[in-house]
């Protein structure tokens, strides 16, 4: 029995190396489901199609002013708060009202400004926003037909396409005022815009100047404009420009300096301007004769010798000079002009005067007694272009207003400001004194306009925007 059993060993051996094979061929698992060595195909499946979405409609847009607007659809609204360069779905359909107030700067606001520029034409923005319509825009090299347009300036308008699928944005846009249209915002399109917003801050900011609508109108709405269109020599008329340039005037030549919406100067009428009608643009400048009455001075012989002195008086005027040829190139007031003292005038502006019997000259300013030591009042806002002792006029300061404008403060027994500082209407500058030429405490105050004198009595209580007349 043993020795068959050896001989059937060998046999399972082989048997069991050959069960290991049949298991590597057919795979890993000889228990599971009879595997193929042929692979099966697997079936084909078949697509859905999707649906092609139907195109979204807009039903309306309004534009509440440069940047903030809303379009409706059927099921909903988007709006915009960057002048459509970006749309935010919201879920309302009921539209955003339109701002209102005086610092509001919506449609109706836009609208009345735009019509200061027109002169008594309908404006396009405002009225425009009504009467100016495009019918058609060609965007891409395409034209489209338009289902609504608006225009809120004469440069920028948006329009409504039939359906969303001919733009990315609800809205395509215009800065050239229709001529040429983008869809969407671009570099360029905002930089016009924001000049446009600055436009419209600028005529805000003029028209408040003026003594009422109808005077900011009679300013900006012309090309040229002479506030006032009448003047009498010693006045002042204060000329506003749509465009930058000059006016050449009694032989000197003065520059149109830009502020807010529009370029001005300051013109000065001489004692010496001849009466007569003179072009100013396309205005003509009245002027009218006005008699100016007569004074006579007595003073000490030591008073009278002061004048004599030349090479002081020369050397002060030098630097009455040098204060007075640099001016801000913008108004530095809003406000009215007020008295710098309620004092006792004691000589009106043009006063021909004579002192000790002999012609002196002609006074171009006010005498305004007033105790020793009166606080004095800056007659407005603006800079000091100069505070010091000063040979004739004493301690004295010399106020720039802006635009070659300044105000002159002479006799003072106390300066109360140095060269530099900036001061405000009513600041306390200086008090009353007789230093210099003088024979009592007064102040001595009048204006200087492109360093000609200027009536001081045209301004107190108003300003050269109002006066129109």
């Amino acid at each position: 029995m043993r020795p068959r059993k050896r001989r059937q060993w060998p046999l399972l051996v082989g048997a069991c190396i050959l069960a290991a094979c049949m298991v590597m061929l057919i795979g890993k698992n000889p228990f599971g489901s009879s595997v193929t060595l042929k692979t099966k195909a697997p079936d084909t499946i078949a697509a859905t199609p999707v649906p092609t979405p139907t195109p979204r409609e807009a039903l309306e847009f309004r534009m509440l002013d440069l940047e903030r607007g809303w379009v409706k659809y059927a099921d909903g609204m988007a709006q915009t708060s960057d002048g459509g360069a970006h749309w935010q779905e919201v879920l309302t359909t009921e539209a955003p009202s339109v701002d209102s107030g005086a610092d509001a700067m919506g449609i109706d606001a836009i609208a009345k400004l735009l019509s200061l520029e027109t002169d008594g034409t309908p404006a396009v923005g405002g009225a425009a926003t009504v009467q100016k319509r495009v019918d058609i825009v060609t965007l891409n090299g395409t034209v489209f037909d338009v289902k609504q347009s608006q225009f809120v300036t004469p440069k920028v308008g948006w329009a409504l396409l039939p359906s969303t699928t001919n733009s990315k944005s609800p809205l395509v846009l215009t800065v050239d005022g229709g001529q040429t249209w983008i869809d969407g915002m671009t570099e360029d399109a905002r930089a016009i815009m924001l000049g446009e917003k600055t436009h419209l801050t600028k005529l805000k900011a003029e028209a408040s100047l003026y003594i009422d609508e109808a005077g900011a109108k009679a300013a900006i709405g012309s090309s040229w404009k002479l506030i006032p269109e009448q003047a009498s020599p010693g006045d002042i008329v204060l000329v506003r420009h749509k465009e930058p340039g000059s006016i050449s005037w009694q032989g000197k030549t003065y520059t149109l300096q830009p502020y807010e919406a529009g370029y001005f100067t300051y013109l000065p009428i001489p004692m010496s301007v001849k009466v007569g009608t003179y072009p100013i643009g396309d205005q003509t400048l009245t002027i009218k004769a006005k008699k100016f009455e007569t004074q006579y001075l007595k003073v000490t012989e030591q008073m009278e010798s002061m004048k004599q002195d030349t090479a002081r008086i020369n050397a002060d005027q030098k630097k009455i000079d040098l204060a007075r040829s640099k001016s801000e190139p913008t108004f530095l007031f809003r406000g009215p002009f007020v008295k710098p003292i309620e004092g006792i005038l004691t000589t009106p502006y043009g006063y021909t005067r004579y002192v000790n019997g002999k012609y002196d000259s002609a006074h171009m300013a006010l005498d305004l007694a007033a105790k020793e030591g009166t606080p004095i009042k800056a007659t407005n806002d603006g800079v000091v272009a100069l505070a010091e002792p000063l040979y004739l006029t004493g301690n004295s300061i010399y106020l720039d207003h802006g635009m070659g404008l300044f105000s002159q403060y002479a006799h003072l027994s106390e300066l109360r400001v140095k060269t530099g500082d900036r001061v405000k209407q009513g600041d306390i500058i200086g008090l009353v004194g007789t230093t210099g030429f003088s024979t009592g405490p007064h102040l001595h105050f009048t204006f200087w306009a492109h360093n000609i004198q200027a009536n001081p009595d045209i301004f107190f209580n108003t300003t050269p925007f109002q006066w129109v007349k």
